[in-house]
């Protein structure tokens, strides 16, 4: 008789409110919408709304918008601190999830106005304080950026 390894616990849907509740970040810097799917301890599945309202498109150009390839990384990392702080049980603990590296950053495909970007993140490593991630941001299907980076667990600075 073989024993199945516990089920991991998967929670459904997190609209921007409970991803407000999990993570300090606010616009204009707040670049995940939605959770589709969180996996404790493994995995979680986001989104992102890409639309010509963001205030880099004024810039990042003018007559060609296209989302920054370091904002796509940023949206990773924000959906990576979501996983953090559901699958450790650091809600409501103050502790901030900062970058200590990102590796091997390929940008495959542009991202512009009208995408719905697909964020997908999974623990490589976990340890109490810092944590390893790898990351990709899909537009129908397509990748258009792949990552893995690392991250570490603090108290913020303090005032």
């Amino acid at each position: 008789m073989s024993e199945e390894a516990p089920k991991a616990e998967t929670m459904g849907p997190m609209d921007i409110r409970r991803i407000m509740a999990t993570i300090p970040h606010r616009y204009p810097l707040l670049l995940v919408d939605r959770v589709e799917e969180l996996t404790l301890g493994e995995s979680i599945v986001a989104l992102k709304a890409v639309t010509m309202n963001e205030q880099f498109f004024q810039g990042h150009f003018p007559d060609r918008p296209i989302m920054p390839g370091v904002l796509i990384v940023e949206a990773l990392a924000q959906t990576a601190a979501i996983l953090a702080v559901q699958s450790l049980g650091m809600m409501d603990s103050g502790k901030l999830v900062y970058f200590m590296a990102i590796d091997g950053a390929k940008f495959r495909r542009p991202v512009e106005p009208g995408c719905l970007l697909r964020l997908e993140v999974e623990f490589v490593q976990k340890r109490a304080t810092v944590c390893k991630f790898k990351g990709r941001a899909l537009v129908d299907g397509q990748v258009a950026t792949e990552t893995e980076f690392t991250a570490m667990i603090a108290d913020p600075p303090k005032a």
